[in-house]
């Protein structure tokens, strides 16, 4: 379909045209593939790693229940995206209702948020096991990383809500044709007949501070972890350390690397295919790599991920 045939589509309906990835058909039939592919893969993998922690009693211990609740976390957001996208790919309108482009935008956006506490908490974590190790036992209870954990899923779900409720109670001019593949703040923005900036400045706001309060706690907790760790007297004691912290820095680097070029301006000027590209990176990329990452680096993961797929071993 030709975007004269979209823009006449667009015109006279109760909805918007996500483009998703205009190409030809045997592209986007690749397109499908790969990315039905990624999706089962992120599921089975992130799904391996929460039973593993449940079925493994070595396993209940903070650190690996905030990582099945993170995997937990991670099916849900690749959910919010993918199918649609795969429905949208093969799509010829390429139509989603109103109501169904702001729930996409609501849940995608919660997830994403409570991503970030969740990465936060880790850290937290991560610096009381090896900065205040004596303590650890009492300070992490089960009854804190429950309060944590809960406290995350909340303010994450609570965070966009109100200046979402809003933007869906604004109208919008034809053409109501969204160049990417996610109700994404920026061009639902750029398509109000009236223009919002105290709306721009209050989502600009709000994405700042939940991306860069998060991540300033991450990089203090890991300051004070890397001054730590240099004060251990033996070589094996400061490399178990940095491994244990590893995975969970490769997933912070991974995952804000991506997300802060986005969402620190939602209505900046970046060009649609760099929208896409980098969108694409953190909300299916980072979930696909992210179990990899912590199974192949973890020797106690990587023993309990062999129970549960019923394998000798687990490649190095």
């Amino acid at each position: 379909m030709n975007i004269y045939s979209i823009y006449n589509i667009s015109s006279n309906m109760a909805g918007f045209i996500l483009l998703g990835f205009p190409c030809h058909r045997e592209n986007q039939l690749l397109l499908f593939s790969l990315f039905f592919i990624i999706y089962i893969l992120t599921l089975l993998w992130n799904g391996a790693i929460i039973c593993a922690v449940v079925w493994d009693q070595k396993l209940q211990t903070p650190m690996y229940i905030l990582l099945a609740n993170f995997s937990f976390l991670e099916i849900w957001y690749v959910t919010t995206i993918i199918p649609n996208m795969l429905v949208n790919i093969l799509s010829k309108t390429k139509v989603i209702s109103f109501s169904g482009c702001f729930i996409q935008f609501y849940f995608f956006f919660s997830f994403g948020v409570t991503e970030c506490f969740f990465l936060a908490i880790m850290a937290f974590d991560r610096y009381l096991a090896i900065c205040r190790p004596l303590h650890y036992p009492t300070i992490m209870t089960g009854r804190l990383c429950t309060n944590l954990i809960i406290s995350c899923w909340v303010l994450g779900f609570l965070w966009f809500l109100v200046p979402i409720i809003i933007i869906s109670q604004m109208s919008f001019c034809d053409p109501k044709i969204i160049d990417h593949f996610v109700c994404d703040p920026g061009p639902l923005l750029a398509l109000m007949c009236t223009r919002a900036p105290m709306m721009e400045l209050t989502c600009s706001t709000l994405s700042c501070l939940n991306l860069f309060a998060p991540f300033g706690f991450i990089m203090g907790s890991y300051a004070l972890v890397l001054r730590a760790v240099l004060r251990v007297p033996s070589v094996a004691g400061r490399r178990k350390a940095f491994s244990t912290c590893g995975s969970h820095l490769a997933v912070v680097s991974l995952f804000y690397g991506s997300v802060m070029v986005m969402y620190v301006k939602p209505a900046s000027g970046n060009d649609s295919g760099t929208q896409k590209i980098v969108t694409l990176f953190y909300s299916v990329v980072t979930p696909f790599l992210n179990p990899m990452i912590y199974s192949l680096r973890n020797r106690e993961m990587k023993e309990a991920l062999r129970k549960v797929l019923g394998k000798r071993e687990l490649e190095s």
